[in-house]
């Protein structure tokens, strides 16, 4: 028998489980690490702390289960999408990493937009427009403002390339994590070299990009004994987070959407073709799918909404406060009687690419209590990401089901919230793992377990709940949602002026 490791390197920590051929789940560990603001809406971490955790956790992994290092056969990577790791001629970390939800670079944006030909050219370039979570206009902010330490960049890496990087010592990506950076030609799966000559950036400052189920690598010596492994456990390509969520969740084909509430929100669809939001306020990837795509919606702070709320204003509760809001707020009424959240805490991205953008109730009355905020606050996490199936359906692109996963469905509140916003029966499935199930996945694939993908899911995933469409409450959230949509167009204007006043 043959096992396989994969990999996560979140945001909040790093996560690494063990499958066997048949894709159960033998041993899982996970480690946390520390996320830091130097500023106001900025975002960084420490890129050694990635690889302490990665250690951590697959030492811990392999000895929890007792197999062999001779039986584990291949390791999947995914991880946070977007941050920048910038790396000298021998290979040293010059600075903390930029990450996903760090919002400083809005001029850099509206520079590669400028450089491009424009919005809509830039489109045409790389199927997305610039914004500031991207990992191009992390590049361009270092040239601009860190001048030394760009002239000693050497390459630019993602979060799980640098792993790999530590695992392998190649500098490789794969097509559904580089198209993200802003850099890649999303139709021809491949660099956009007429976009670097615009942005002048060299090809060489990034890594070999393949399909997320390709080998890219072996252990090092030095790796292997690092993690007790050996030289013939191959690295695959693996995926973005977002991509490999959706493996780990089965979406391999088309009518099927998942929604994914963990600190940030994501409504992930696969297309057999590349299709392009015109107005780009859906993201067009490749997927982790050979020859695929999907569109993808991100709320920047979903379940960061609620952590927020219930770290900062609920501390008293104790260590049982997630779940004494979630009883609270299920206690309360649909529509929180009249109290909307918009969830901005870290400025947004679809469908609105704002990083002037604010959280803040709207409707507060002495009336309101602690559930009701609770409640508010996951309903306005669902409308932000029926913004996003809003406009997936306005393209036409068939969802026939719409599969839950994340920290958000393990609440049976949130489940029912998604189906009622929605209007489409919830579905989870047996795997809870997410991306580090799919990137397993895509490591047995590479290792020769599956003829593909869709085989290897086909195989292991199941469907294991439903939860139906509360019809009385849709039409309350079908009310509400207009009025909900209707708020950020009212406050924009407010949001910049707050921007400009911080500073």
């Amino acid at each position: 028998m043959s096992y396989f490791l994969g990999v996560d390197i979140g945001t909040s920590g790093t996560k690494t489980i063990l499958i066997d051929e048949r894709g159960r789940i033998l041993a899982e560990s996970s480690a946390v690490y520390k996320l830091f603001h130097p500023k106001p809406l900025w975002s960084e971490q420490n890129p050694d702390d990635w690889w302490k955790a990665t250690v951590k956790t697959i030492r811990e992994v392999v000895d929890k289960s007792g197999k062999s290092a001779s039986s584990i056969k291949a390791i999947g990577l995914s991880g946070q999408m977007h941050g920048s790791v910038f790396l000298d001629k021998d290979d040293q970390v010059i600075r903390p990493a930029l990450l996903w939800n760090d919002q400083r670079t809005a001029q850099e944006c509206e520079e590669i937009e400028s450089r491009a030909g424009g919005r809509r050219a830039l489109i045409r370039m790389v199927a997305n427009p610039a914004l500031t979570g991207f990992t191009a206009p992390k590049i361009l902010w270092l040239r601009n403002n860190e001048p030394r330490n760009f002239e000693r960049v050497t390459r630019v890496l993602l979060p799980k390339d640098d792993i790999r990087r530590r695992l392998t010592g190649e500098y490789a990506t794969e097509v559904s994590d580089a198209s993200g950076m802003l850099l890649l030609d999303v139709k021809k799966r491949a660099w956009s070299r007429k976009l670097l000559g615009k942005l002048e950036l060299d090809e060489s400052l990034f890594g070999q990009v393949y399909e997320s189920e390709d080998v890219t690598g072996t252990l090092t010596k030095k790796a292997a004994k690092t993690l007790g492994l050996t030289t013939d456990c191959v690295v695959v390509g693996g995926a973005g987070d977002c991509a490999a969520n959706a493996i780990g969740t089965g979406v391999v084909k088309s009518g099927i959407l998942s929604t994914s509430i963990g600190t940030s929100g994501v409504m992930f669809v696969h297309s057999d073709q590349m299709q392009v939001d015109p107005d780009g306020r859906l993201h067009t990837f490749c997927h982790a799918v050979r020859g695929k795509w999907h569109m993808m919606g991100v709320n920047l702070c979903a379940g960061g909404s609620l952590q927020w709320f219930a770290e900062n204003l609920c501390a008293e509760v104790g260590d049982q406060v997630y779940d004494v809001l979630n009883r609270e707020a299920a206690k309360s009424r649909p529509g929180s009687d009249g109290l909307f959240f918009l969830p901005y805490l870290a400025g947004e991205r679809t469908p609105h690419a704002d990083p002037d953008a604010r959280g803040c109730f709207v409707g507060l009355t002495l009336a309101h209590k602690r559930a009701q905020v609770a409640r508010c606050i996951m309903e306005g996490v669902t409308y932000s990401m029926r913004d996003s199936l809003e406009i997936i359906r306005g393209m036409n692109v068939p969802v026939k089901q719409v599969r839950v996963s994340g920290g958000g469905s393990k609440s049976k509140l949130w489940r029912q919230l998604q189906a009622d916003v929605f209007g489409t029966k919830a579905v989870t499935i047996n795997a809870e793992q997410g991306p580090a199930y799919g990137v397993a996945l895509l490591a047995a694939v590479g290792a020769g377990s599956y003829k593909n993908i869709q085989q290897a899911c086909a195989a292991t995933i199941r469907e294991t709940s439903s939860t139906p469409v509360d019809r009385k409450a849709k039409r309350i959230y079908d009310d509400r949602f207009p009025v909900y949509q209707s708020l950020y167009q009212s406050l924009k204007g407010d949001f910049k002026a707050i921007s400009a006043v911080e500073g």
